[in-house]
């Protein structure tokens, strides 16, 4: 079984890397950063449109190893009509998991759950994280690049 689900892991992240889901740029964003993983060559730009306190349209362009762009698409699918605090928990809760957390049932990171495995492999937590650091610079309307280092 455990074959199975890693299969399924693994056909989701490049799933996501080969169509990501919200690539592009954003006409209007109200808020935007830039993240930089110098050790393997990701970067990425994360545009956010806030309506208030909740995130009405989300988009970002990367370029990057698959992890990088998976998990931007799939965190781009998570925080959509979110709240900018509920962004936030969602990035603690995700930060935790791929650096050695669990994460629990109902916690709404079940898709997120197949990049769990990033957390053997230190350097590869930076592909995974890289965006949601862009994500926390753009709501706290930060303009310096997010670095990964």
């Amino acid at each position: 079984m455990a074959g199975d689900l890693s299969d399924l892991y693994q056909d989701l992240i490049l799933d996501h890397s080969k169509n990501p889901r919200n690539a592009g740029p954003l006409d209007g964003a109200t808020h935007q950063a830039r993240g930089n993983n110098p050790l393997c060559g990701d970067r990425i730009t994360v545009y956010l449109t806030l309506d208030g306190d909740q995130i009405a349209d989300v988009k970002f362009e990367a370029r990057g190893c698959a992890i990088s762009v998976a998990s931007a698409s799939m965190m781009s699918e998570m925080i959509k009509g979110k709240t900018v605090e509920e962004a936030t928990a969602l990035f603690e809760k995700f930060h935790a998991l791929v650096t050695g957390g669990t994460s629990g049932e109902g916690d709404g990171l079940e898709e997120l759950e197949s990049l769990a495995g990033v957390r053997d492999f230190p350097t590869r937590i930076k592909c995974a994280t890289l965006s949601w650091h862009a994500m926390q610079q753009a709501l706290r309307g930060a303009g310096e690049e997010v670095r990964t280092e």
